[in-house]
């Protein structure tokens, strides 16, 4: 609980006390840029990826398939391999528990070069793994099915990692069915080694990189290639009732032998240190690693280490990338304190330093000259005391600060999964490290540090259905650099910048991207590692600084019209983030937040245009670099009011004034300008019009030009028949009217007759029908009918002694008319005629009682 309740209260402190970060400037959309993409169909879980750049291909696995493509093109596949699981271990893999059409399948988890001819593979194979080679010339398996436990997992969701090192496999992964044995091991056939299994060794890793450091060859201490893990693992350095994450760094020898009775076939030079990447200032720990890419360049003095990390509790989606020095890891494994079991009761920690004498040689160490000076030549000659406190003791106490003590970029609302970097060299001669950031929403990140702040220079998004970066690889080939990122549905190849996208110079320079630079001679923004040499004059600054830019301002006068008294939609767009869009009016800046405009994001309306409104409009994006502000024109629009004179025309093309109303306009003739057409009458009234002329400078809308030539292709004159209804029209809307009105009568009629309709209608009805006062016997029927009920029910309560029933009601008040129920005598045979007749058509009491009285 106490833990939970920490995280909670950190988790809401991060509201207040972190920024949103570093915004990217641009952001391209999936349709925006151009991609190529590759999947095939039923194909799934394009995981793991393999660059080999001197053959030009990516190879590609993913569930029971491997694909070679070519790494220019990746659309055009050039091998494809079935690797499926068979019927019988499908069947087997189902009867464990597993889901025989997702988890019982194969599913191509390790592809490593093992030499110019194989790759060395591996699939999990309905959860009992197996690895072959492929022959890289016939595209096929070898067949030999080698026991794949220990270095591909059982579980296609359990982690792993693994990397090819002189022919021998090392991999961390779990050994067993369940999962609950992580170990990371080497395959080789002279000398297999593994981590030892216990807790204090690996406690539930979760792994996500292993790469090698190969030692300085022209250093003189004789050290030994090393072999880097990274892994999140959870804590055994502290108990809580929850289980505390920490991001790990684990690192083995080469040379490594095991030892000869301790350690047999164990690891000797197993370490492991904590990684840390925080924000010290606001006590915010990022403990999660999600993935790590070494930087090994010739222009370094030494590796450095990228990883990318997220917090345990991620509730407000916070990301972080750490750098690493290689020299500071060093130091932790060759020269930190060790750290040992805690004896302390009722306590959370169960780990503390070693302060105790260190055994020589040093534990964990690898064989060097000092170690073979003192007759130490291998690991296998190391003395047991030596070797039983590496046991004991495989975590360091110190910890792995990064560069400068805090993240090189902090980033909320996003989070990041995958990482590669790129060392490039700018027209300034000055390298920068440009990250490239996969995130779980399938869009990358590329960012910069520059004056010890980050920049991202543009959001690209990968995958149009928004899903993970599964995995990222960075092709920095001369000339060519490429991005593949693979992800569950397929695999995507991306340039490293959109250089041709910036159509200005101050939108190339403002772009701070490395990559890129303006070239005045042709008017583009251009990719300086396409191009054979590298010119003087071309323009770049990673500052920002845009102000030797020069651009010509190209103005194409487009045209609209508009109505009097209507609204104008002015259309302006940019896409960068940290530009403000300001709009000007005749030079002075336009106060959007009038009643009579408002600003969308792409354009501005001007409501109930008038003369006052007409002027010149310009829409600036304003820039703001380091308190230099740059702006540059988007678009000009012009607002032109003219009243146009309009004469009138003979009186052939008059239309006649209509009978009795001498104040009708005639109608002479119909101008149009652009797409509305406006009408001269005799009166001689002046139509006021807004004409729009829209000059655009630098991005122009190309709807805004296919407006022009529809409003071109326009003729001068309208016929009258376009403005006013035709005769034939008005005779058919006079059929329509008078159609519906006498269906209209013929319904009211035929309701009135069934006598659906009460009061006045019955009324009419009953002269319609009658036409003249009823006869007696009419009334008779009705009066009998009324009678022989009334006697009926007197009959029965008479004889019974039951209450009598009321009488019928009809809806109708026959009350009055039928003399308050007084009853009279009437024989029965004319009551039971007068039951069988329809009651609502003889009992229209109220028009007959003339007839009473005539009797």
């Amino acid at each position: 609980m106490a833990l939970c309740a920490f995280y909670a209260v950190w988790g809401l402190l991060l509201e207040v006390a972190i920024a949103f970060g570093p915004v990217p400037r641009i952001t391209w959309e999936h349709k925006e840029v151009q991609l190529i993409h590759f999947n095939e169909s039923k194909v799934s879980n394009y995981s793991t990826l393999l660059l080999s750049e001197d053959k030009n291909i990516l190879y590609v696995g993913a569930r029971e398939v491997i694909f070679a493509l070519n790494a220019v093109n990746i659309a055009e596949k050039q091998h494809e391999l079935h690797w499926k699981v068979t019927e019988d271990k499908r069947t087997k893999c189902a009867i464990k528990g597993k889901s025989e059409q997702t988890e019982c399948r194969n599913y191509v988890r390790v592809l490593q070069q093992l030499n110019d001819t194989f790759l060395y593979v591996c699939g999990t194979n309905a959860f009992q793994p197996t690895c072959d080679y492929l022959n890289l010339i016939s595209f096929e398996l070898g067949g030999k099915n080698e026991d794949g436990k220990g270095r591909c997992p059982f579980d296609p969701a359990q982690s792993y990692t693994s990397v090819m090192v002189d022919e021998e496999l090392y991999s961390g992964t779990s050994y067993n069915f369940l999962g609950s044995e992580p170990i990371i091991s080497r395959h080789s056939h002279q000398s297999p080694l593994r981590t030892e299994y216990a807790i204090p060794w690996l406690n539930e890793p979760n792994f996500v990189f292993a790469d090698v450091i190969r030692a300085d060859p022209n250093s003189t201490d004789g050290e030994d290639d090393k072999i880097y893990f990274f892994f999140t693992e959870v804590s055994v350095e502290y108990e809580f009732v929850g289980k505390l994450m920490i991001p790990r760094i684990a690192r083995v020898c080469k040379r490594d032998q095991g030892g000869l009775r301790t350690l047999q076939k164990k690891w000797t030079s197993f370490l492991k240190a904590r990684l840390i990447c925080t924000i010290p200032d606001k006590n915010l720990i990022f403990n999660v690693i999600n993935d790590v890419f070494i930087l090994k360049s010739p222009t370094l003095k030494e590796p450095v280490i990228y990883g990318v990390f997220t917090p345990q509790l991620n509730n407000v989606g916070l990301s972080a990338v750490c750098a690493y020095n290689l020299s500071t890891v060093e130091e932790v494994f060759s020269k930190g304190k060790y750290m040992q079991s805690a004896t302390v009761e009722q306590s959370h920690t169960k780990w503390v330093r070693y302060n105790g004498e260190i055994p020589n040689p040093r534990p964990g160490a690898c064989i060097n000259n000092e170690a073979r000076a003192s007759n130490y030549m291998s690991s296998l000659n190391l003395p047991d005391k030596t070797l039983q406190f590496v046991k004991d003791h495989p975590l360091m106490d110190d910890s792995v600060t990064p560069m400068g003590d805090r993240p090189r970029l902090v980033k909320r609302d996003v989070k990041y999964t995958q990482i590669v970097v790129d060392r490039v060299r700018a027209l300034n001669g000055s390298i920068y490290d440009v990250m490239f950031i996969g995130t779980d929403r399938g869009a990358l990140h590329k960012a910069i540090s520059y004056e010890n702040g980050m920049h991202i220079i543009e959001e690209t998004q990968l995958f149009p259905n928004f899903e993970p970066v599964q995995t990222l690889l960075l092709s920095s080939k001369t000339g060519r650099r490429y991005l593949f990122a693979g992800s569950n549905s397929g695999v995507v190849q991306s340039p490293v910048a959109f250089c041709d996208k910036y159509t200005t110079c101050v939108d190339c320079v403002l772009a701070r991207d490395p990559y890129c630079a303006w070239k005045p001679l042709e008017a583009s923004c251009i990719d300086i590692f396409k191009e054979g040499e590298m010119e003087r004059n071309w323009i770049q600054n990673i500052g920002g600084d845009a102000s030797s830019c020069s651009d010509k301002v190209r103005e194409n006068p487009l045209q609209h019209t508009f109505k009097h008294g209507s609204t104008a939609e002015l259309k302006c767009s940019q896409k960068s983030n940290l530009a403000q869009v300001v709009w000007k009016f005749k030079d002075d800046v336009l106060r959007v937040e009038s009643p009579k405009y408002r600003l969308l994001e792409k354009a501005l309306l001007i409501f109930n245009l008038s003369e006052g409104d007409s002027g010149v409009y310009q829409c600036l994006s304003e820039e703001k670099v380091k308190n230099k502000k740059f702006s540059q024109v988007l678009a000009k629009h012009v607002l032109e009011l003219k009243k146009m004179q309009h004469t009138t025309v003979g009186p052939a093309a008059t239309a006649a004034p209509t009978e009795g109303n001498s104040d009708v306009p005639k109608v002479s003739a119909v101008s149009t300008e652009g797409s509305t057409a406006h009408i001269s009458t005799t009166h001689m009234v002046p139509v006021t019009t807004v004409r729009i002329l829209t000059k655009p400078i630098g991005p122009v809308l190309t709807s805004v030009a296919s407006n022009t030539e529809l409003f071109n292709s326009i003729p001068d004159a309208v016929p009258e028949k376009t403005m006013f209804l035709k005769s034939n029209d008005n005779f058919l809307l006079m059929f329509l009217f008078l159609f519906f009105f006498i269906l209209f009568l013929c319904l009211l009629s035929y309701n009135c007759y069934k006598g659906y309709l009460p009061g006045q209608c019955l009324k009419f009805r009953s002269v319609m029908l009658l036409g003249k006062k009823k006869t007696k016997s009419d009334f008779s029927d009705c009066e009998q009918s009324v009678k022989e009920t009334l006697v009926e029910q007197g009959s029965v309560s008479h004889q019974s002694g039951e209450q009598p029933k009321p009488a019928h009601d009809t809806g109708y008040e026959t009350e009055p008319d039928c003399g308050n129920s007084q009853l009279q005598a009437g024989d029965s045979q004319a009551s039971r005629e007068a039951k069988d007749k329809p009651f609502d058509v003889k009992c229209e009491l109220k028009y007959a009682d003339s007839d009473v009285e005539g009797d």
